[in-house]
C-alpha cells in the first residue's frame, strides 16, 4: 500500500522531466515546455522550503535552457551531474569515459537506421529510436555485444531509447546526493518518474521514509501532473492524486 505523502513543509519534492513534467516529442531537441509550468515550479518553491529538483538523464546546461531558475537543484545524466542549489558548483561524479571506438559504432549505427538519433553525454551516449520504432531490437543487440565483457558500463532500457553509460551513478544516488544539503536534508523526499531508469530514484526516495510514484500508476501522463502540481501550487498542499 503507498504511503501518505508528506505535507509539503516536511516535503522535498524531487521530479523526472521526459515522461513526467513533459510530453515526448519525436527528438529529444523538440519537446517544449507548456506554459504555466515554469512559474508553477517557482510557486510550488514556497511551501516546499526551496526543496525542489530535477532529476534527468538529460545534461544540466539542457535544464536550465527549458526551465530556467525555476527547479533549487539538478541533476543531470542520471546522477553523474549534480548541482545541489541555484549558486553552487556543478559537480561530476568520476566515472569512465565511453571509448571512442564505441562512439564511432554509435554514430554508423544511427546513420545505417534512417530516424535513430544519436545523443552524446558526457560519459556515455543514447540513441534514440522514436521515429524508426523497428530499429529497437537491433539496436538493443549491437550495443549488448558492444559492451560485452566490459563491466564498467550499462545498457539501460529508457522510453523509445537504448543508453550506455557507466556504472558508479544512477538516479536513486543522484536523489541520496541531494537529500544531503540543505533545503532537502531533514524533509522526506517525494519523487515522480515515468520509465525504468526512474526506479531508482523511487526505491532510494521509499528507504529514506518518503514515497517513489510512477507516472502511470498515480497520473497517467505529463498533463495530469502538470495540472497536479499546479493544483498543489495554488492550495498550498498537495490534492489527492488522479489515480489515487
Amino acid at each position: 500500500m503507498r504511503r501518505a505523502l508528506p505535507a509539503p513543509t516536511r516535503a522535498a519534492l524531487l521530479l523526472d522531466l521526459d515522461g513526467t513534467l513533459l510530453d515526448f516529442a519525436a527528438r529529444p531537441d523538440l519537446v517544449t515546455v507548456p506554459a504555466g509550468l515554469t512559474d508553477t515550479l517557482r510557486r510550488l518553491r514556497a511551501p516546499l522550503g526551496d526543496a525542489l529538483a530535477i532529476i534527468t538523464g538529460r545534461r544540466i546546461a539542457e535544464i536550465d535552457a527549458l526551465l530556467g531558475d525555476a527547479p533549487f537543484a539538478v541533476a543531470g545524466e542520471h546522477g553523474i551531474a549534480i548541482r545541489p542549489g541555484p549558486d553552487a558548483a556543478e559537480h561530476h561524479v568520476a566515472l569512465p569515459a565511453i571509448p571512442p571506438a564505441w562512439l564511432a559504432e554509435a554514430e554508423a549505427l544511427a546513420t545505417a537506421h534512417p530516424g535513430v538519433l544519436l545523443e552524446r553525454k558526457s560519459r556515455g551516449f543514447v540513441l534514440h529510436y522514436r521515429r524508426a520504432p523497428g530499429a529497437g531490437p537491433v539496436l538493443r543487440a549491437a550495443l549488448e555485444r558492444m559492451r560485452h565483457g566490459d563491466p564498467r558500463f550499462a545498457l539501460l532500457a529508457a522510453a523509445m531509447a537504448w543508453e550506455i553509460r557507466p556504472h558508479g551513478a544512477d538516479k536513486g544516488s543522484a536523489l541520496r546526493a541531494l537529500m544531503a544539503h540543505p533545503p532537502f536534508a531533514a524533509r522526506l523526499p517525494v519523487f515522480i518518474g515515468d520509465d525504468v531508469t526512474d526506479q531508482d530514484a523511487i526505491d532510494a526516495a521509499q528507504a529514506l521514509g518518503g514515497v517513489g510514484l510512477r507516472v502511470d500508476d498515480a497520473f497517467g501522463g505529463p498533463t495530469e501532473v502538470r495540472a497536479w502540481l499546479s493544483e498543489a501550487a495554488r492550495a498550498g498542499q498537495w490534492p489527492a492524486l488522479p489515480r489515487g
